[in-house]
């Protein structure tokens, strides 16, 4: 299993799935731009001192990811989902990814995702 972020906007969001792709030692694909330089302190912080324990790659824009990543389900994490979470069932090798926090993702990436989860939350809140 892996995990990607599409052009984060939130370098803290960043820090924290670093340390959570070296915790359970899956790979971290950030697809650029982003939206804060990567030396940013607030990412350093968040991602504490667990850099070195994971693997991280960054591509420079949708069309490298998708030419360099290996083979799995696009599993896309959307409000627009059709599938809860809790009723899906995750394979090894699926790539999670997850559209920039202030407005997910464009249309042409859920159009290459093989599957499209959304996580039940709240009626009045628009997103995690």
């Amino acid at each position: 299993m892996r995990l990607a972020l599409f052009q984060p906007d939130i370098p803290q969001n960043v820090g924290a799935c670093i340390r959570l792709a070296a915790c359970f030692g899956v790979e971290l694909h950030v697809i650029e731009p982003v939206g804060f330089q990567f030396d940013d302190r607030a990412m350093k912080r968040a991602a504490l001192d667990y850099g070195p324990l994971g693997h991280m790659t960054r591509h420079s824009d949708w069309d490298a990811f998708q030419r360099d990543r290996a083979p799995g389900r696009l599993v896309l994490f959307t409000t627009k989902g059709a599938t809860s979470l809790s009723n899906f069932v995750f394979e090894p090798d699926d790539v999670l990814l997850f559209g920039r926090e202030t407005v997910g993702a464009p249309d042409y990436v859920h159009a290459a995702a093989d599957a499209r989860v959304f996580i039940p939350i709240r009626k009045e809140t628009r997103s995690l």
